[in-house]
């Protein structure tokens, strides 16, 4: 029998039987959405951390020399913690010592933050991160300067009393104004607003636009940055293997600088986007792992339902077989016919499956913060998967249908 009448056989049948085809379809339909659902939002979870999440709150081959982690995804011991809060903080002197040694081309950047109160006229806005930072601050985030400019190398050294602000930030102060040129005060201390960042989205439904950057050695300095101690050195090369140099020189540096011995571990943490991701790809490959498993339960379950749908067309096709085998059709013919029609019901769940899993996960993105895309192995996985658990529910009813003695299934009514 040809594999395109088989099919087209197939296809009627579930046509004319939709309650049975129903059944038949449910359990491949809902391993296969469950498949293609749970890979699309961690597949779309992996660009977003790679792409919006790390890169953002690190920077594009950009490190952080910091006291200890600041991204932190996974389980951390008291042990631990208690550990890091021992160590010595980020001071002044170790961010002049490093820029004056290190040798390989990069770009620094001091940095420390503080949530304050930023008002104007009559207005206020709370909660707002204030950033102390050096001029290339604003080319290691890649910020884009909606209006205005950044702030000068020459006005960061001085601490010139000049800020940059968020697009939110302008929006809730200087509504229907334009912000540049007006005053700020930040701490008390009055700020002339020389730029405004362009809007830069959200995190997870968190705002990254509610903060303002002041020049390093500015007045809020004393307020954010105290005891001569910074947040974290921002480090950034031209590359990724600049900057794996770059990392093997700081790290050499400040284990000199702290006279840690061969045997000790460092006090300090270098921090990269990659690294920042750690707690995040552990829990990517769990869900991967365990994700196979789940899936199984349901197209096991599937295959069990088309395997007893096939043997109950074997009994109400008996006679139909018996004319076949009449007319000449030959063992292999029955066997590749019940085969293909079973492969068929499990491919069309499957097809069901992958358009349910693509809206369950595009639903999921646009009713939460979590974002979705859809990996084009996992379609074909999933047809794949189709195919398979068609054609393994089917041997046993094809089988059972190929052995039928010609002469007994035309008596069957």
């Amino acid at each position: 029998m040809r594999l395109l009448e088989a099919i087209r056989i197939a296809l009627q049948m579930i046509w004319a039987q939709k309650l049975k085809s129903f059944f038949s379809l449910v359990g491949v339909t809902i391993g296969v959405t469950f498949l293609i659902a749970v890979v699309s939002i961690v597949q779309g979870m992996n660009v977003y951390m790679e792409d919006q999440f790390a890169n953002r709150l690190v920077g594009l081959n950009t490190f952080q020399l910091r006291r200890f982690p600041g991204i932190n995804m996974g389980d951390i011991s008291e042990d631990t913690w208690r550990e890091w809060l021992r160590r010595p903080r980020i001071t002044y002197a170790d961010a002049d010592y490093v820029e004056d040694r290190v040798r390989t081309p990069v770009v620094l950047s001091r940095y420390c933050q503080e949530r304050m109160t930023i008002s104007y006229g009559g207005r206020q806005a709370k909660d707002i991160e204030v950033q102390g930072a050096d001029a290339a601050f604003f080319q290691i985030k890649n910020y884009e300067i909606a209006a205005g400019r950044p702030f000068s190398p020459q006005e960061a050294r001085v601490g010139a009393p000049v800020v940059v602000i968020g697009d939110l930030l302008a929006e809730k102060l200087y509504e229907g104004l334009d912000p540049v040129g007006k005053t700020a005060l930040i701490g008390g201390l009055p700020y002339r607003i020389i730029g405004v960042v362009a809007k830069q989205g959200t995190i997870f439904g968190l705002s990254l636009d509610k903060f303002v950057v002041v020049p390093f050695n500015a007045p809020a300095r004393r307020k954010i940055c105290m005891y001569n101690t910074m947040d974290e050195l921002y480090v950034q090369a031209s590359s990724s293997p600049v900057m794996l140099t770059a990392m093997d020189e700081v790290e050499s540096m400040m284990r000199s600088r702290r006279q840690l011995k061969p045997t000790e571990e460092s006090n300090f943490y270098l921090q990269t986007a990659e690294g920042a991701l750690e707690g995040w790809q552990r829990i990517s490959r769990i869900l991967f792992m365990a994700l196979p498993g789940l899936v199984a339960i349901s197209l096991v379950v599937g295959g069990i339902v088309i395997m007893n749908i096939m043997l109950m067309a074997v009994a109400e096709r008996t006679r139909e077989i018996g004319i076949r085998k009449a007319l000449g059709a030959k063992r292999r013919d029955i066997l590749a016919q019940f085969i293909v029609e079973s492969a068929t019901i499990s491919t069309v769940g499957a097809i069901f499956g992958i358009g349910l899993g693509i809206g369950l996960a595009f639903t999921v993105k646009a009713l939460t913060p979590f974002p979705a895309a859809v990996a084009p192995w996992s379609l074909a996985v999933a047809v794949a998967l189709g195919i398979s658990v068609g054609m393994s529910a089917g041997i046993y009813p094809a089988s059972r249908a190929s052995k039928l003695d010609p002469i007994v299934a035309l008596r069957s009514e």
